[in-house]
């Protein structure tokens, strides 16, 4: 039973090494989807009820009595 832990673990070890980070196009993918995310982030901050929202937050806050 423990060689066989042993030899799981030196296989882990050894697995490791063979792909150690993303690929370039896996990074691509990721900058693609951060990008869109950023976009419908941008979208739906910009709209009417988000930015009503803020204004009346920011509003209040600067209104507030010390």
């Amino acid at each position: 039973m423990v060689m066989v832990m042993v030899r799981w673990l030196v296989e882990r070890v050894k697995a490791r090494g063979r792909d150690a980070g993303m690929a370039t196009s896996e990074y691509a993918v990721a900058t693609i989807a951060a990008c869109g995310f950023a976009a419908l982030l941008y979208k739906v901050v910009t709209s009417g009820t988000v930015e009503s929202a803020l204004q009346a937050l920011i509003g209040k806050a600067l209104d507030a009595p010390f």
